[in-house]
Order: C-alpha cells, then sequence, then structure tokens
C-alpha cells in the first residue's frame, strides 16, 4: 500500500471490537480519507474498514468503538508500549495537549527508574522505522543540574545520534513520561481524604489491615503498634511490601494518613451498589456507553454526571463495572480501588458504579440530531426560573472549573459563549438588561432563565440553549447566518443591549464645540491610534488616553460598564503584538466635567496643557492637569513656554481655593476576550485576589466527528496573576511561546475588554 501522498485519517479502537477478531482495545489504526468521506455519503451501515498500525489489511469495524485521533495525538500515542497505556492516556486529554504543544528547549521533568528528573528537550520525534504511515513521536531530553549524569545514553539510540549531550545524561521517553517543569510530579493523594479516617469515629486497633501511602506508591499492611510522638500519633505498620519491595519490611506513618481496608472497601462498595433509579433504564455493556461517554447516574436520590474513565471487572465483583470521574469533591477516591490504580484521577473525583446503573447524559443525546437538522425542541431546553446571583469567589473552584463548564459552543458560536460567559459569569454590572421591561420578553427570558441563571448556578449551559437565542435573533433580525456564521463579539452584544432589550447606552462622549461640549452615546468604544506614537508595549490604560487626546474626547460621566476594542482587525491585523491589561483603569483625566488633581502636587488642578500630554516628565499617564503654582513653573522652562494651557471649569461644589484633594475615579477590569486566528476565548478575574483569574474556551475538546459535540471547558489560570505583578522591562523580554499556562493568550491576543464599576452592580 503506497501511503507517501495519500490523506489518512487516525482512529484508535476504544473498546475490544469483537471476540471474533485479533484486533484488541488500544490499536491505532488509520483509514484513507477519501474511502472514508465516500462510505460516510454513500454508505449506510454503521462500520468502517481500517488498517491497524503492524499490518496490511483491511479490518471492518463498528463505527461506535473507534475513537477518531489528530495525526499528533496518534503518534504521541504510538509511542507508548502497551494498549492499556495508550487507553489511560487518551483519556488524560490535558497530558495530550500538553505534549501537543511542546518545543525543543523546553525545561521539563522526565520519568526514570522512578524519579522524576529535571531537563531540557533537544530531539521531538522518531526514533523507529517501518512501513506504517506513522511512528512513534518521542522526546529525546537531556538530563540537568543535580540530575546530569543519571540518564542512559549520550543522544544517541540504536547507533544512531539524534541530539549531543554529555554520557549518560540523555533519555528518550514518551509523552506520559514528560511534565512541562511548572507542573512539577507528586506523589499519588491519598484515595480517601482524612474525614474519612478511622481517627474520627472507629480507633484503629492492633491487628487491624490498614491502606495509606509511601513516597510513590499505595501500601497495605497489618497494625502492629501505635505510638504517641511529639508531633501526634504514628502508626507502626507490618507492610506486606516494603518501599523496595521487599516481604515484611516495616514503617511507621502519621495515624491521619491511615484507612481501615473494611472501611475503603465498604465505602467503594456502597458507592457501587448505588441503586438505579425507576425512570431511568439499564444499559449494561450497551454500545452507548464507552470509554470517554458522559453519563448520568442516580446518587442517593441525586441525579449526577461524569466521564466514563474505565470500564471492566473488579475484584471480587461480579458485575461490570465503571470508573467515572466526577466533579471534585463529590467522588471517593482517585481512580484507585484496593490498591491498583484503575485511572489517575484528582482526588476524591473518581466513583466506581454499577454500568447497568449509567445512562448516557441526556444532556447531549436525546435532541442532538434534532438540533442539528434545526428543529427546536424546547422540551429539551433547561430552564432556571429562580434568579442567581454571579458565582461567589470561594464557589467558582467546585461551581465552574473542569470539562462541561461553562457555556458549550456549537457551529461557529464562540464570540457569543465567550461574550455571555465574560459578562455574567462572575459579573452583575449588566445584569439590569435581564429583568428592565421590553417588547422581546421571548428573547430575554432565554437570556436569563435559560442561560444566565443555569450558568450561575450549575456552572454549564447546554449548546442547545445558545442555538435557542440565536435562532430568535435570527427571526428578530431577519439575517439568515445567527445559526451559522461568526460574528464580532461587540456586534453582539450591542445588538442585544440596543436593538432589543433597548438598554441605555452605558458610556457618553463628548467632545469640544464652541463654549460647551457636544455629547454622544454608545455602547462600547473602539481604540484608533494615529500612528505619531512612542508606545512599544502599551497598557490599556496608555492605549485608551491616547486614543481620546487623538480624537479630542472625554467621558461626560463615569459609566458603569466600560467596553474596549482594541486597535486590531480581527484576525488579519494587530497593530501592536503585546497588550498589557491594565487591572484597574484610572478615568479620572478623561472626565470632562470632574473635578481634577494635580499631576505634580495632588491639590485641585485649574488649567489643563494638551502641549505636555506626551510628556512622560510629570506622569506616565497622558493627560496632564496641574494647579496654578505647578503649572508656572513647568511652564516657565524654555521647551514648554510656547505651551497655551486651558482653564478648567470648576465643577459645583469647588471653589479655587478649595484645598480638599479630589477623589480619584477608576474601574476595574473583569473580563477579556481574545481572538488569535478565527477563535473567541475568554479570561474572566472573579475575586479579589491578583491570581483569581480564570480560562474559558466553549469548544477546548470534541467527541465525535459531524454528529458529535464540543467539550466546553474552564480552567484556573493563577499565572496570569504572575505575569502581571511583572515590570514593562520584564514583560518586554517574555518570549510569547514560552509564558506559562495559557498567559500569552491574554497578552498577545487581547481584543475586547470589559471594565466596571462595582459600585454600580446590582449585586454587592
Amino acid at each position: 500500500m503506497d501511503l507517501a501522498n495519500k490523506k489518512l485519517y487516525f482512529i484508535i479502537t476504544a473498546q475490544p471490537p469483537s471476540p471474533h477478531t485479533d484486533i484488541k482495545a488500544g490499536e491505532i489504526c488509520f483509514i484513507d480519507k477519501q474511502l472514508f468521506e465516500a462510505r460516510q455519503k454513500w454508505n449506510n451501515t454503521n462500520s468502517l474498514p481500517v488498517v491497524c498500525m503492524g499490518t496490511t489489511w483491511d479490518v471492518t469495524l463498528d463505527k461506535v468503538l473507534l475513537v477518531p485521533l489528530p495525526r499528533r495525538s496518534a503518534e504521541l500515542l504510538l509511542a507508548l508500549e502497551s494498549n492499556e497505556e495508550r487507553l489511560l492516556a487518551l483519556n488524560d486529554g490535558k497530558s495530550l495537549k500538553e505534549a501537543s504543544s511542546l518545543s525543543t528547549g523546553c525545561r521539563v521533568y522526565v520519568e526514570y527508574k522512578e524519579q522524576w528528573l529535571k531537563g531540557v528537550i533537544r530531539y521531538i520525534g522518531s526514533i523507529t522505522s517501518g512501513a506504517d504511515p506513522i511512528t512513534g513521536v518521542f522526546f529525546g531530553v537531556e538530563l540537568q543540574g543535580k540530575d546530569a549524569g543519571k540518564g542512559q545514553n549520550d543522544g544517541s539510540y540504536h547507533l544512531k545520534t539524534y541530539f549531543t549531550c554529555p554520557r549518560n545524561s540523555g533519555i528518550f521517553a514518551p509523552f506520559s513520561r514528560i511534565k512541562p517543569m511548572d507542573e512539577k510530579p507528586s506523589a499519588p493523594s491519598l484515595p480517601i481524604q482524612s474525614s474519612l479516617s478511622m481517627t474520627s469515629t472507629e480507633p484503629l486497633i492492633v491487628g487491624d489491615r490498614v491502606t495509606f501511602f509511601g513516597d510513590k506508591n499505595v501500601h497495605h499492611g497489618m497494625v502492629m503498634a501505635i505510638k504517641d510522638e511529639p508531633d501526634g500519633k504514628m502508626v507502626l505498620i507490618s507492610t506486606d511490601k516494603d518501599e523496595e519491595g521487599k516481604q515484611g519490611g516495616e514503617m511507621t506513618v502519621p495515624l491521619d494518613c491511615v484507612i481501615k481496608e473494611e472501611l475503603l472497601n465498604k465505602d467503594e462498595t456502597e458507592k457501587m451498589d448505588t441503586s438505579q433509579s425507576p425512570e431511568m433504564g439499564g444499559v449494561t455493556d450497551s454500545e452507548e456507553i464507552s470509554i470517554g461517554s458522559l453519563v448520568q447516574f442516580i446518587v442517593g436520590e441525586k441525579l449526577a454526571y461524569g466521564i466514563v474513565r474505565w470500564i471492566g471487572y473488579l475484584p471480587d465483583y461480579p458485575e461490570k463495572s465503571a470508573l467515572l470521574e466526577v466533579e471534585e469533591g463529590s467522588g471517593v477516591s482517585d481512580g484507585t480501588y484496593k490498591g491498583k490504580q484503575y485511572f489517575k484521577c484528582p482526588p476524591q473525583s473518581g466513583i466506581f458504579v454499577k454500568l447497568s446503573s449509567c445512562q448516557p447524559d441526556d444532556r447531549f443525546s436525546a435532541s442532538k440530531e434534532k438540533l442539528f437538522n434545526g428543529q427546536s425542541d424546547k422540551a429539551f431546553i433547561p430552564v432556571e426560573e429562580e434568579t442567581v446571583p454571579p458565582i461567589r469567589t470561594e464557589d467558582v473552584s467546585r461551581r465552574l472549573i473542569g470539562q462541561m463548564k461553562g457555556i458549550q459552543g456549537h457551529c461557529n458560536s464562540c464570540y457569543m459563549d465567550s461574550a455571555l460567559f465574560s459578562v455574567f459569569s462572575c459579573s452583575s454590572v449588566l445584569d439590569s438588561l435581564l429583568f428592565k421591561f421590553t417588547q422581546h420578553q421571548t428573547i430575554q427570558s432565554i437570556l436569563l432563565k435559560s442561560i444566565v441563571n443555569p450558568l450561575r448556578k450549575h456552572g454549564f449551559v447546554s449548546e442547545r440553549s445558545v442555538m435557542n437565542l440565536r435562532k430568535q435573533l435570527e427571526n428578530r433580525e431577519r439575517c439568515p447566518t445567527y445559526t451559522t456564521d461568526e460574528k464580532d463579539p461587540e456586534e453582539f452584544l450591542s445588538l442585544i443591549m440596543q436593538e432589543i432589550l433597548s438598554l441605555d447606552p452605558p458610556l457618553k462622549l463628548c467632545t469640544p464645540s464652541g463654549n460647551g461640549h457636544k455629547e454622544q452615546s454608545c455602547y462600547y468604544y473602539q481604540i484608533f491610534m494615529d500612528y505619531n506614537h512612542h508606545l512599544v508595549l502599551p497598557t490599556v490604560q496608555q492605549l485608551l488616553e491616547h486614543s481620546f487626546f487623538s480624537n479630542s474626547l472625554k467621558l461626560a460621566e463615569v459609566p458603569a460598564c466600560l467596553i474596549l476594542t482594541m486597535p486590531r482587525s480581527g484576525k488579519s491585523f494587530k497593530m501592536f503584538p503585546k497588550i498589557i491589561p491594565s487591572t484597574e483603569l484610572d478615568i479620572t483625566g478623561l472626565l470632562a466635567y470632574g473635578p481634577q488633581p494635580c499631576v505634580l502636587c495632588g491639590q485641585l488642578a485649574k488649567e489643563e496643557c494638551a502641549d505636555c500630554f506626551r510628556d512622560a516628565l510629570f506622569s506616565d499617564t497622558g493627560f496632564k492637569y496641574f494647579c496654578l503654582k505647578c503649572s508656572t513653573q513647568v511652564h516657565s522652562h524654555p521647551l514648554r513656554g510656547g505651551h497655551t494651557p486651558r482653564i478648567l471649569n470648576l465643577p459645583q461644589g469647588f471653589s479655587h481655593s478649595d484645598p480638599r484633594t479630589p477623589p480619584r475615579e477608576k474601574l476595574e477590569l473583569f473580563a477579556v476576550l481574545c481572538i488569535e486566528t478565527s477563535h473567541y476565548v475568554s479570561f474572566v478575574k472573579y475575586g479579589p485576589q491578583d491570581t483569581d483569574w480564570i480560562f474559558f474556551d466553549s469548544m477546548a475538546d470534541r467527541i465525535g466527528e459531524s454528529n458529535g459535540y464540543n467539550i466546553p471547558e474552564v480552567r484556573a489560570c493563577p499565572e496570569v496573576g504572575q505575569y502581571l505583578h511583572m515590570s514593562l522591562a520584564q514583560l518586554a523580554n517574555q518570549v510569547p511561546r514560552e509564558m506559562e499556562g495559557v498567559a500569552k493568550r491574554l497578552f498577545c491576543d487581547g481584543y475586547m475588554y470589559l471594565y466596571q464599576n462595582k459600585s454600580m452592580s446590582l449585586y454587592r
């Protein structure tokens, strides 16, 4: 088979396809793109002829058992030795994404002989050859510092040199043994937290069988003694195996880190025996549920949701079971059962249940086909009648962080998803939109009850709710592309605020006109810059001031919400490669009628000098206001002798002899929408701490192709606060692709900045 010039789709078998074939779960396969598209178009069967790596013949497999892979993911997974490793890694989407973004020169940890060693990536690529269209991708790492010399080679493998490093300082490893330096590997977490420790209800006694964690692995053993030490109670345990794997070792462990095996097993068994709801039919061994499926199940009387991470038979339990990853804190383990790790997930995020008690998550199944065919089925759109305030700072991590969080994207909706999430998830500054009287009550009701309330109460909004809103807008505007095409977020927000809900414009601008000012109102402000500026690495504060100055603009009043779009044209043009977000926007100098402080002494200013605007001697911000004394001193200098300061009209209540220092008016940044090429994402500042930032992507991942669905994700990004604390010189030296986490997207792709006056928020 000549594969050199063919376009291929890559696939992994996610379940054992059939007892009548040698193909096992975890095999990497491929299919010719033309053949795949032809089968999709002309063949109504649910099977595909695929070729497994290492073979040259087709095997026809059921499509429901196959998971599509990007080429890079297939190459990374192919480097893993066993099918089991591939299946586990497939479900760790974060590791796959991180590995795909790694490049030579990145500092990483690499696992070797059960140790995590520090090093630098020197090579990424194949170290094997064959007739298959792709080969496994490995990472060649040069160990550094105290770990130099602890490796296995000098950058050579099978007599071929891939990179050069000192002897025994090179390691070739698959991505599963590589971690970025900012994610330091740690010992596994205790599967049951200390709240389940026997110190609380049933005291340990000599002879009890217990489970505990050492430096790396879970251990089992028998209690030999319990001792009172200065640091607390310690338990002497005779282990089944010690840290070196020898029989009969003894370890002393803090009492809080020990749990009776019978309690652990009892707790897991109780979770597995979760009763099945009468309304939910069993799905034992159903093709509908496989690894990666989104499912719902009953815990007590409550409906819960999770992602299937493992399916199989547990020791001493006859029914087929599933390990589900659920919201952190609502599970009972980290994917470990009786000492064996079936899938690694955060502590208290794993739960074992009977497979027969699981149902496909009906939030993403029952109405999907109708929705894709353009048919609205209101019965499947969740509605929250009760008004819900924005998500509180202390609830964000529990309610909003994770996959299937935020607003689910569908069909070029990212501009709307990001805008709605930014405006409503953690802020109430525009909540007046949701309650003011309007003739378009249907659209307002959808926005409030099907999007904002569910987002704030559950941390999730399905694609159906947003599509319903888009259809209503499409009908209202007689625009046939609202459900299919991408728009600009400012176009959408202006439509909602102005045309649909008739909100008074939050922004009132004024320009000099005769003896007074001419006022105009708008819903957002587009920053325009002339090319006669000295800014290289600008802040939002500087951009706004320069734009107001060059366009002779001032603010007529302090806005409740200020929406700014940057000097760029979508994906085609950016005036600045980086923009520094101003977390606090000082608009005092932009106000046309407010009292102004002198930029030198801080007292009440009497004059403004436009000629001093670009003079950084007094201040690194733009507009320059002076008291009479400071103005005389400043303009006595020969360089400023030709300046013509303008007398300010003092606001009512202030006199020229007033000793008061005028207050400063500031707005707070609460969200940023970003676009790199054609996809919008957003950052939200959700709390008072510098590190209280989250990142939202409505299409972070996807399951399935044309009949699949997007997986939205919200993640914490405290690294943003660290960069915002840097000086301009430090930020200028940051290489974007080397910035930690998602910070690069905030600094390099900022498109719309949203500021609020918190004193005007609906909820406080």
